[in-house]
């Protein structure tokens, strides 16, 4: 056990330390590395807050022209308003969904305290964070980095972590859990979609392919 601990807390001066991850010189102790790993997600977590913030104005401003086209019988411009409306809140729903998910995995890496709590926590955490980093993709392509950076951080603490502790990883049980954090964070997502977003007007006439263009 105190191999265990020396490895969490401490930094790796030779031994298995040293010929884990070869690429990489000085791993370091797991603990701060796990804990600048939270860090990087928090980072992350108040950005698609931000990003959040801006989908919900320019969905209001949106909304306000359905609204008004609406009351002026400008039936076409609605229709383009309310296309457009759908696609901000399409964004809105992945990114809060992200946001979410993210969430999450740091409520659980928080909780990790030994060597053994890093492989089962941080396997189904990588699956989540490659869903998230996919996800983001088209709507924040400068996110695409930053969580590969996060992904990349952890993967060498769940290396060090297996081959220090001899654990194997249970990539199918892991899958099968980022599955379920995703899909709670998509129901939560969706419900705060309904609670904060009032309903697209009905009634609005469809536009063909060729015609979907702002007004």
């Amino acid at each position: 056990m105190s191999q265990f601990a020396s490895n969490w807390e401490k930094s790796n001066n030779g031994g298995i330390g040293q010929r884990v991850r070869g690429s990489v010189q000085n791993p370091g102790p797991l603990k701060p590395r796990l804990d600048m790993a939270v860090r990087q997600i928090q980072v992350q977590v108040a950005k698609l807050d931000s990003t959040c913030s801006k989908l919900r104005e320019r969905d209001s401003s949106i909304f306000n022209k359905v609204v008004s086209s609406m009351q002026k019988h400008d039936s076409q411009h609605a229709a383009v308003y309310a296309n457009e409306l759908a696609e901000v809140r399409k964004m809105s729903r992945m990114v809060t969904q992200a946001k979410l998910a993210l969430e999450q995995i740091t409520l659980r890496l928080n909780t990790v305290t030994e060597l053994g709590d890093i492989v089962v926590t941080l396997t189904p955490a990588m699956a989540v964070i490659r869903s998230v980093r996919q996800g983001l993709v088209s709507v924040l392509p400068e996110a695409e980095g930053e969580i590969g950076e996060i992904s990349s951080l952890l993967s060498s603490v769940l290396v060090d972590a297996g081959t220090v502790g001899g654990y194997s990883l249970n990539f199918e049980a892991a899958n099968e859990d980022a599955e379920k954090v995703l899909a709670e964070a998509a129901v939560v997502a969706e419900s705060r979609m309904k609670e904060k977003f009032p309903e697209i007007p009905s009634g609005l006439p469809t536009l063909d392919a060729g015609s979907e263009s702002t007004a």
